[in-house]
């Protein structure tokens, strides 16, 4: 291969600096020339070109025992860009606004009456996104990420249309791309929480798992060296439609029902809930599948019925989660979603241990550290990675 022009070697330098900006935070130049391992004068001309270019300025200095060029720190302009990230969920509608560096700046969520009509509820959740843009200061939105059920065409970029997902889901992402001078990206909400796992998350120190997306639905996303995998269609990970043992039938190309959804659905825990008598408790979280305020009560309770539904629940969990250890071997599954995450540990190391009999891989189970919160972040990072490769130097 041959060495790379000045210019393509310039913008290297400049973006592997800009990408330590990022995730250490603001650095002197002396920083930057340790972190980087390039000459005191490549930093200093990189250091000159992107302030030049209005992507890092001044942010303060070292200290009084470091004055000097050396001593000034050196940080990204997060105002250079501002995006967004979408949470689309079966009937509302959550927002973030944030600048280049991810720093909240305004966010909101409100429910979406869809009686009036596809347009209606496109509307009301359009209006949600502009109006939390112009709270957050916003007068232009770079990117925005958008987290949705269903699947994602992966030639398109297209949200497909999905039997049981409400109609103005489709229309929303056009209507984005029709109203906001901005990048609108729309990927899997499970995929989308994988990636955040990843990067904040229980996933942080693995490169291959399976997050397996507990809330409403089921569903699953699967990371191998490092990248999510979508399937030759974008349906890799739809784990609702698994055939297991247990439930009254078998899914079809059109319902989930009879499949792993059958065993470990919200529905499907409620059911098992009350079969050992118990129920969500008063005061619960009316934002959350009532599945996962079950399980946070049972897990918080440690009464022999709420252990008994754990212990079916955990046996139900372990299925699912066989099939993917003998298909994947990923090493490690998170449990995520809203109900993942309110089973927590003990959920967790429940499933583990029904998991080892049935898997001749061995398989860690964790639980997620950000539950819902987890497709936001997600669609937040896409914004983000989207927003930087416009604006870094690439090169080309």
């Amino acid at each position: 291969m041959p060495p790379a022009s000045p210019s393509t070697a310039r913008a290297l330098n400049d973006r592997l600096a800009l990408r330590l900006l990022q995730h250490e935070g603001p650095l002197t130049a002396g920083q930057l020339k340790t972190l980087t391992g390039l000459s005191r004068p490549t930093v200093a001309d990189l250091v000159e070109r992107l302030q030049g270019s209005g992507l890092i300025h001044v942010v303060g200095e070292a200290g009084a025992e470091r004055r000097g060029p050396n001593a000034r720190v050196y940080g990204i302009v997060a105002d250079q860009a501002h995006l967004a990230a979408v949470d689309v969920r079966m009937n509302s509608v959550a927002v973030v606004v944030a600048d280049l560096l991810g720093t909240t700046l305004a966010e909101a969520a409100a429910p979406i009456d869809a009686a009036g009509g596809i347009e209606n509820a496109v509307g009301q959740a359009v209006g949600l996104v502009e109006r939390t843009a112009r709270e957050a200061g916003a007068t232009r939105l770079h990117s925005v990420g958008v987290g949705a059920p269903g699947l994602v065409d992966p030639t398109t970029g297209e949200l497909r249309d999905s039997s049981g997902l409400p109609a103005w889901h489709r229309r929303l992402v056009v209507a984005l791309q029709e109203r906001l001078p901005a990048t609108v990206l729309v990927a899997n909400e499970t995929n989308l929480a994988a990636t955040a796992e990843r990067r904040y998350g229980a996933a942080r120190d693995h490169d291959t798992f399976v997050l397996v997306w507990l809330s409403l639905g089921i569903g699953a996303a699967v990371v191998l060296d490092g990248s999510v995998r979508r399937g030759a269609s974008g349906g890799a990970g739809e784990l609702g439609f698994l055939p297991v043992p247990g439930t009254n039938g078998l899914p079809s190309a059109g319902s989930c029902d009879g499949g792993f959804h059958s065993l470990c659905g919200s529905p499907a825990i409620m059911e098992l809930g009350a079969e050992h008598g118990l129920s969500v408790p008063e005061g619960a979280d009316l934002h959350e599948p009532p599945a996962a305020a079950l399980v946070r009560a049972a897990v918080a309770a440690g009464t022999p019925g709420a252990d008994a539904f754990l212990d079916a629940l955990a046996t139900r969990l372990a299925l699912g989660a066989a099939s993917v250890a003998a298909v994947l071997d990923p090493g490690c599954i998170v449990l995520g979603g809203e109900t993942g995450h309110a089973g927590g540990p003990d959920l967790a190391a429940r499933v583990q241990d029904r998991l080892a009999p049935l898997s001749p891989v061995r398989t860690e189970v964790r639980a997620s550290t950000l539950g819902g919160a987890a497709i936001l972040s997600g669609a937040l990072l896409a914004a983000q990675q989207a927003a930087q490769d416009a604006l870094f130097p690439s090169g080309t």
